[in-house]
């Protein structure tokens, strides 16, 4: 079983990786066209807003409602049971999307205002947000839909092409900032209509592919449906509870607009940095096991499903604690590399870098969330996830309150980089809340050797941290050429990968500790 799901994952694990590749080409445009400043810090709250949204009800909680439904028709029911639940869904979904977003392009104003409060104090930055959101809200419907058909073609086991369409949002935004709106008398206008162009060739690029499994049919409006109620049943607890990480950081994105200019986009090329591991391998991971967890749910094969659980955790221990190692001691590397051309000045580098630091060993935490939310959403179980978020979320702005907002009235010279860290812990509380659970009710027993798993990979991380630091110690990044910094860059991460498996096999791991219980 841990060989086909290692398969699937390494499907959408490349796919995945190609996606994160253009994202960051998206980004490097962004960042060296238009720097860190006003216009981008506007471009950024306007693009989050539909993105929270999407995050929240088309990623979070829908697809973890809508995957373990769907899943259950294909096991239990008929091709038509199932072609009906998909047209009856996309009716219902597809109607109630349109109505918000017709009600977020007239509220923009309000919603600016309420997510991004501190743009008020310079209304060329409010205005400009503003003019933004109006034509990056519709992109919510499209991509929201986009999620529907990535369901279906996920529960069939079709990962590649949900995980490929991302690639088409970057290579659009790439076009349009670098060709279009660098050229243009109103950047901002431009950028915003490539997102809006960008959800509608994802919702296109889908279809074909829903098409040759039989499953499109004509949308309907059945919000009575059972599968439709149940779907929608699953999704109201689950909104808060799938996405509280979303919230953690466009509540960030509120303190930030309150911050000094800049602080906004430091904050979101940091996170993008974590956000390449976490969707090249977590998010994957979490894919790929959700429809196989709903299975053996649905055929009652718990001893199955604890060990594909246990099976993914491992594999989320050993992959991406390196990264969030790499992230910390490597990070003025990474951003200089990356992000420190053209408008994007060495101290945006600086700053940028001291928050991906704080955001590194939420990396670990953020990934557990996604490989353990889904031994509740397989169950049907979306009520727990929404009170484990909840305490999450009251710690990280608790911690904010506290912490953050003091210390920019205090005059810390860098509140941005204790934003981070606060969505960290709120992920990290989160993580273990899920996890105590699954161990309280039975649901996850871990099998044996997990204390010498881990001794491995701490071993591992601590001399693959030491070779990491000696290297970025070594070299003046910012007075390297963008030639030199990619070599160097790169040599740096191929010596602590190797470095780190290398560790990890003369200790004595081998394929065997990772594959789950005999069953």
């Amino acid at each position: 079983m841990s060989r086909a799901l290692l398969k699937s994952t390494s499907v959408v694990g490349f796919t995945t990786l190609v996606s994160r590749i253009t994202g960051l080409l998206r980004d490097m445009a962004l960042s060296q066209v238009f720097g860190a400043g006003l216009l981008m810090d506007a471009f950024l709250v306007a693009y989050k807003i539909p993105n929270f949204l999407r995050r929240l009800f088309a990623e979070g909680a829908f697809s973890q409602s809508f995957v373990p439904v769907i899943s259950e028709y294909r096991v239990k029911r008929s091709p038509g049971d199932v072609r009906a639940l998909v047209g009856g869904t996309t009716g219902t979904l597809g109607a109630v999307l349109f109505l918000v977003t017709l009600i977020g392009v007239i509220g923009a104003p309000i919603l600016i205002l309420l997510f991004a409060p501190g743009f008020t104090q310079h209304g060329d930055k409010y205005d400009l947000a503003v003019e933004m959101l109006r034509w990056t809200f519709p992109y919510l419907f499209f991509v929201s839909l986009t999620a529907l058909f990535s369901g279906v073609l996920n529960s069939y086991g079709r990962f590649a092409v949900p995980a490929f369409t991302q690639v088409i949002m970057n290579v659009v935004m790439i076009f349009f900032a670098v060709v279009l709106a660098a050229n243009s008398a109103n950047p901002g206008r431009v950028l915003a209509i490539g997102v809006f162009v960008s959800g509608v060739l994802q919702v296109l690029f889908q279809l074909p592919a829903v098409a040759r499994l039989g499953l499109l049919g004509r949308p309907r409006w059945q919000p009575r449906a059972e599968g439709v109620r149940r779907i929608g049943k699953l999704m109201v607890p689950g909104i808060l509870g799938s996405s509280m990480a979303q919230v953690s950081l466009l509540l960030d994105t509120i303190i930030a607009s309150f911050l000094m200019s800049g602080s906004i986009s430091w904050l979101y090329f940091a996170d993008r940095l974590m956000e390449f591991p976490l969707g090249v391998f977590s998010i994957a991971l979490a894919t790929v096991i959700l429809p196989g967890l709903s299975a053996h749910h649905a055929q009652q094969s718990m001893d199955r499903f604890a060990g594909t659980l246990d099976w993914a955790l491992r594999l989320t221990v050993l992959l991406a604690a390196p990264a969030a190692v790499g992230l910390l001691v490597f990070s003025v590397p990474l951003t200089a590399t990356i992000f420190g051309y053209g408008r994007f000045a060495p101290r945006d580098v600086q700053m940028a870098s001291y928050a991906l630091m704080a955001y590194s060993w939420g990396l670990l935490m953020f990934s557990l969330v996604k490989v353990l939310a889904p031994g509740y959403f397989a169950r049907q179980d979306t009520r727990t996830p929404v009170r484990v978020g909840i305490i999450a979320l009251a710690v990280t702005m608790t911690l904010n309150v506290v912490v953050v907002l003091p210390a920019k009235w205090l005059g810390f010279p860098i509140p941005h980089v204790l934003l981070a860290t606060s969505t960290c812990a709120g992920a990290a509380v989160n993580a273990f809340l899920l996890w105590r659970g699954l161990r309280r009710t039975g649901v996850y027993k871990a099998s044996a050797g997990w204390t010498a798993f881990l001794w491995r990979v701490f071993a591992a991380n601590a001399a693959m941290a030491a070779l990491l630091w000696w290297f970025a110690a070594g070299s003046d990044w910012f007075a390297l050429g963008a030639v030199q910094r990619a070599v160097k860059c790169g040599v740096g991460i191929a010596a602590g990968a190797a470095l780190y498996f290398g560790v990890l096999f003369a200790t004595g791991l081998r394929y065997g500790h990772l594959r789950n219980r005999p069953i």
